[in-house]
Parts: structure tokens; C-alpha cells; sequence
């Protein structure tokens, strides 16, 4: 018979904001439930890393939960079409967990399970949303470390269409989950692969490292999987597959899907290097890649299919290709590639040939006399080659050794090399500039412009960004100010003071702090301003632990402090000051709160009911439970009457009275 243990988490309030609804999934390190946001009104999806693995992760290291919070924190400031958004995150009942965007629809492993292989216009168009998601993170520091389908979501198409995955809206998760888990590992195994072994990269299974070329590896081997319905290595071990990656190139996809186009092959094959220098750089080099293939797949199967027309009219109408053909498709504004404008092709018109008497009619006399002379033909075809190659000359030297410059300004280095080596250009590169608007590393310029005219083959200068420019906040904590707003404007910052707050430990007109804090990044100009210190306050906090809440009362009134009460489950007897806050000895000014941590008395527990034993039998009962038994009247006779009575909620150790008679 089947056993289901129930989820004690479905209906749970989480934060007092989340209300758990069902449960999505479960993998390997978490649990994912759908929820409703009660602040908001609306649906999100919640994270839940498993006891387990927040155990043994805490275990490892005292940092995991730091870890957890600036992963999610980071991954939160990824703002892109393509990446599953994180709202929120926190701890319940000691668990780590995210509060995500809820997205409707599949994982691409039940795209795949289904399907079992995609045709390559539907496998591209995944891959391009895939990389564009991977290549924000890329840009952002982030590495996935863990691209596989079911890291992929499939949502819902905007055309309502069931099995239009082209339109589709792809979504890329997990970014840094499993990386606060494997720095808590690496602290006491050293290097442990966290990655799913059939797409790991080979060099985390040699030398446990990972940069933006490994997640380009597992993208090229979830490419592999979409068009050919299976990984490329099996195994009864998972070391087994993990070293195969190491030891073997990547399959062609053809060789498993006769049909597939040779870019398809060469594409995968570039991706899935097993050397990483070997690969395109990040996940936006590989996604221009992409998306030149599937612009020269479309353009090649438009063309076959127009040449196939004029041989054969009627050969269209027979199926002639294994796979669909890569349609072209108009690509959303973050996924387009620069395109050199079209010239409208002119209509030729044919001139009619006049007829009659008059001048045109005379030279048409001519030119048939001079076309029945042997003679007369030689010299007109002499004359028309010698024209042909005055014209072919004049066009060359004129125009015909010229071509336009293609569009290179905010792409990044990568994907401006990858253009330009299309087109057959050379890049030089000009002195850096820093830019408030080209982030670093993108082309913030080029010369000659784009559309300008450049010869075939010729050289493009480019000028990469350096960002935005910024100053770092310097480290003035501790000095006098005058010392520190030397050291700020010297920073070429703006100085200005702050209100002045005691502090036990610094003497006054010492700078206590900065806003922003030591170490920001901050724009040349910027205002900084510092708190200096007034020195120790002139209140010192009393050592108020241990003693009744009356007695912490009255020794705070007396000092003109406001005492703040938070009752705490505890052993102590109730109202029991177990901590404070600022403690003894603190200085503070009159008014000041001091937050106190109260007891509220041991748990109570119930009174059994003992009427109708035998005396001594109760009398061993109550001790066994800790109760106190004071026996009256004949110890040997029989219960009759108890105080405190059956079910009485009382203190631990509380003295039972029994009647016996």
C-alpha cells in the first residue's frame, strides 16, 4: 500500500505574507511551491532549501546563510526578459528561502519528455532566449554553474498557439542557488561538483573550476539534446559520464538525425570544446553565433526552396527535406542583430523600338548595315569589350572596392569581433574612454561610423568603454575631520557634516561613519557625509539580566530610560530579565529605549487524574511526573479527592494534595 507523508508546509503562513498553496516541485537541494503574496495579491513561487542541506551546509560553514542571502541578492539585481525574477528572500523555521517570479508553463525537460527532439527553428529559438538570459548574468559577474532543462522554463506563448515553441517566452532559474551550497562545500571537502554530470563542463571535473565558458559548454550540450533527444554520454556511474566529458569530443548531431544542416554541427562543436579557450568567450559571444546560424539556415532553405520552384514547379509540393526548415522570424528588440540597410531594387523597363522615318528609325537602318558586315561586327564587339572594361575599372576604382561600415557601437567586444570578422573587417582597438551610459567593455565608438562608406576587408577602430566613472569612498573612520575632509577632497568629493551621535569607544569630533559607507563606488562630486562622535554618552546602562521585570523597571525609570519588553519562551521563573539591549555599560542619552528580553515562565503541564487508585500507586505516578505528592488522611487507602484537580494546567514541580480514605 502506497504512504504519502503530508506536507506540512501547504497552507503555512510564511513571513506573515506568503500563504503556501501547493507544491511545484521537489530537486535535489530544494522544494518549490506555488503561493500567494497577501501583500501584493498575487502568485509567486517559493524556494525552500531542504532541512538537510541547510544543515549540512551550515555544518560545513558558519557563512552559508550569508552566502544564501547575497546570492539572492545578486541575482535579484538581474533585471532581464529571459530570467526568472527574485522578489524576496528569508529564513522559515530556519530554512533559506527565495520568493520568485511564478511562471506558467513547462521546464524544457517536460518540453523534451514529451517531444523527445525539437525541430532547429524551435531548438534555436529557446537557444537565443537561453544565452540572452545566461549573458545578462555573464555581464552581471554571475555564473549559472548548472544550465540544464530543468533549469529552463517554458512559458506560454503570447500567440496562444499549444505547440508554438518559436513564440514561446523562455526563462532561465536557479542562477547562484547551488553556488552558496558549493562555496559552504569547497570549505571543507575542497572542490565537490555540484553540477548535473551530463552537461558538466570538463575542466570542473579536472580542476573544479567554472567561468563563463563552462556554462557556454552546458548550453552547447542542452543544444545537443534538443535536436537530437538524448545527451551525448551515458553511463552506470555518474563518474563515469562526468569523465567521458573529458575524454571525448561532442557527437555531430547529424550523425543521430540524418538531415540536420551542417551548421547545426558546427555550432555545437564550438560550444562543447573541451578546451575552454577553444569556446566562444561567454554566453553572449556564443548567442551571436546563434543567431548568425539561424539567419544563414533560413536565408539557405529560402533559397533552395526559390531554385527548386524554377527548375520544378512542381517539386514543391513534395516533402524534400527530414527536418523543418528554420524559418526567419522578426527577433524582439534585445535579440536583434544589426542589419545593413536593403536598396529597393528598381523594375527595368523595356524600351520599344520606334518605328518610322524619323532619327531613331535612321540609326536602326545603320546599325543593321554595320551588323551584316563581318567587319562591322569585330569592331562593335571590339568596341563593347573595350567599354565593358573601362566601365568595370571605373566602377572598381569608383565603387565597387567599397562597402558600408556594419553597425558596432553598444555591442560588447565579443559580439563587435564576431560581427566584424562576418563582414570580413580587421579591428584596432583606440585608448578606453569611461562612458554613464556604455557599460564596460562595449563599443562606445568606431571610425569609420557605422553605414559610412570603408573599403572590402578594411580596418575599423574601436574605443571600448570603461564604464562610468567612479571614485571609492576612502576609509576616514577614526580620523579627526579635518584629517578626513582632507582625504575626501583630495577623492575629488564632496564633504559635508552629518548630526554628531555618542560613541562609547571613539572621543569626540571623530568621524563615526560615512554615507554613503567606506569603500562605495561613487560618481567624482558626490556629496559624502560623515558623523562625527560627541564622545560616551552621559547615561550608563545598568547590568539589568537576572532581575525581575519590576525591579529592571525601576532601576530604568530612575535613570530616565524607557525600558522596550519582548517576552521570550524560557526555563527561567517568569518575568526573569534574560537580556538587554544596549548592554551594561553602554552609554546613552536620557530618554533612550533599552530593549529587555522577558521570560515567560516555564511551560505548563497538565495535573493527570489519579482519583480512584490506590494511594501509593497515585502517590508514584504524580512522582514519576515530577509533581510533589502531600498525602492526607490514610496513605493506604484509595484517592478520593486531588488538588490541584484532573487537567489542571500548572508549573513544573507544582505540589499535589491527595485525600485517601
Amino acid at each position: 500500500m502506497d504512504t504519502q507523508v503530508a506536507d506540512t508546509l501547504l497552507g503555512s503562513l510564511i513571513d506573515e505574507r506568503y500563504r503556501i498553496r501547493g507544491r511545484v516541485a521537489r530537486g535535489g537541494m530544494a522544494t518549490v511551491y506555488t503561493a500567494t503574496d497577501e501583500r501584493l495579491e498575487r502568485t509567486v513561487a517559493v524556494k525552500i532549501i531542504h532541512p538537510t542541506q541547510a544543515t549540512e551546509a551550515r555544518t560545513r560553514a558558519a557563512g552559508f546563510l550569508e552566502r544564501f542571502t547575497d546570492e539572492a541578492k545578486t541575482i535579484a539585481r538581474l533585471t532581464h526578459p529571459n530570467v526568472v525574477a527574485v522578489y524576496d528572500q528569508g529564513t522559515h523555521a530556519g530554512l533559506p528561502y527565495l520568493v520568485m517570479e511564478y511562471v506558467r508553463g513547462r521546464t524544457l525537460r517536460e518540453v523534451l519528455a514529451e517531444r523527445r527532439r525539437l525541430n532547429p527553428d524551435e531548438a534555436l529559438a529557446i537557444m537565443e532566449q537561453m544565452l540572452a538570459a545566461i549573458a545578462a548574468a555573464h555581464r552581471s559577474g554571475l555564473v549559472h554553474r548548472d544550465v540544464k532543462p530543468e533549469n529552463v522554463l517554458v512559458a506560454e506563448a503570447p500567440t496562444g498557439g499549444p505547440a508554438s515553441l518559436v513564440d514561446s517566452v523562455v526563462k532561465v532559474a536557479d542562477f547562484g542557488l547551488a553556488r552558496a551550497v558549493e562555496a559552504s562545500a569547497e570549505e571543507e571537502q575542497g572542490n565537490q561538483l555540484m553540477a548535473t554530470v551530463a552537461y558538466v563542463a570538463p575542466e570542473l571535473v579536472t580542476e573544479g573550476r567554472s567561468d563563463t565558458r563552462t556554462d557556454v559548454y552546458s548550453a552547447g550540450i542542452v543544444l545537443f539534446e534538443m535536436l537530437t533527444g538524448r545527451v551525448p554520454y551515458e553511463g552506470d556511474r555518474p563518474v563515469d559520464v562526468a569523465w567521458q566529458h573529458v575524454d571525448r569530443d561532442v557527437p555531430a548531431p547529424s550523425t543521430l538525425v540524418p538531415g540536420l544542416p551542417r551548421g547545426l554541427d558546427d555550432l555545437v562543436a564550438r560550444a562543447t570544446r573541451r578546451d575552454p579557450a577553444a569556446r566562444p568567450a561567454d554566453a553572449a559571444a556564443l548567442l551571436t553565433e546563434v543567431q548568425a546560424v539561424r539567419d544563414e539556415l533560413g536565408s539557405a532553405n529560402t533559397h533552395t526552396t526559390v531554385l527548386r520552384t524554377l527548375a520544378d514547379p512542381a517539386s514543391v509540393a513534395q516533402p524534400t527535406m527530414v527536418v523543418a526548415a528554420v524559418q526567419p522570424v522578426e527577433r524582439p528588440a534585445w535579440a536583434r542583430l544589426p542589419e545593413a540597410a536593403k536598396e529597393p531594387q528598381r523594375p527595368h523597363r523595356r524600351r520599344s523600338v520606334p518605328e518610322g522615318d524619323g532619327p531613331l528609325a535612321r540609326l536602326g537602318a545603320l546599325r543593321r548595315r554595320v551588323m551584316a558586315d563581318p567587319r562591322g561586327r569585330r569592331g562593335v564587339l571590339a568596341a563593347v569589350v573595350m567599354l565593358g572594361l573601362v566601365v568595370a575599372l571605373g566602377w572598381w576604382f569608383g565603387l565597387g572596392r567599397y562597402t558600408v561600415a556594419p553597425e558596432l557601437v553598444s555591442l560588447s567586444k565579443a559580439e563587435a569581433e564576431a560581427q566584424a570578422s562576418r563582414g570580413g573587417f580587421v579591428l584596432q582597438y583606440a585608448k578606453p574612454r569611461h562612458d554613464d551610459k556604455v557599460k564596460r567593455d562595449d563599443v562606445v565608438a568606431q571610425d569609420p561610423a557605422a553605414a559610412e562608406r570603408i573599403v572590402k576587408g578594411g580596418t575599423i577602430t574601436l574605443t571600448l568603454s570603461l564604464g562610468p566613472e567612479r571614485v571609492s569612498v576612502p576609509d576616514v573612520v577614526g580620523k579627526e575631520f579635518e584629517l578626513a575632509e582632507e582625504d575626501l577632497r583630495n577623492a575629488e568629493l564632496v564633504v559635508a557634516k552629518g548630526n554628531a551621535r555618542y560613541d562609547d569607544n571613539l572621543p569626540e569630533g571623530v568621524v563615526l561613519e560615512t554615507d554613503p559607507k567606506v569603500g562605495t563606488e561613487v560618481k567624482p562630486g558626490e556629496k559624502v557625509t560623515v558623523v562625527l562622535s560627541r564622545g560616551k554618552a552621559p547615561i550608563s546602562v545598568p547590568n539589568l539580566i537576572g532581575k525581575s521585570l519590576t525591579d529592571a523597571r525601576a532601576a530604568l525609570s530612575q535613570l530616565g530610560l524607557v525600558p522596550v519588553e519582548t517576552y521570550k519562551d524560557s526555563e527561567k521563573p517568569r518575568d526573569e530579565v534574560l537580556d538587554q539591549s544596549p548592554g551594561q555599560g553602554t552609554g546613552v542619552e536620557r530618554g533612550a529605549q533599552v530593549k529587555l528580553g522577558v521570560s515567560k515562565g516555564p511551560p505548563q503541564v497538565v495535573v493527570p487524574r489519579v482519583i480512584g487508585l490506590p494511594c501509593q500507586q497515585a502517590k508514584q505516578q504524580l512522582e514519576s511526573q515530577g509533581f510533589p505528592v502531600n498525602v492526607q488522611f490514610n496513605p493506604n487507602a484509595t484517592v478520593r479527592f486531588q488538588s490541584p484537580g484532573e487537567n489542571s494546567q500548572v508549573n513544573p514541580g507544582t505540589q499535589v494534595t491527595l485525600g485517601c480514605l
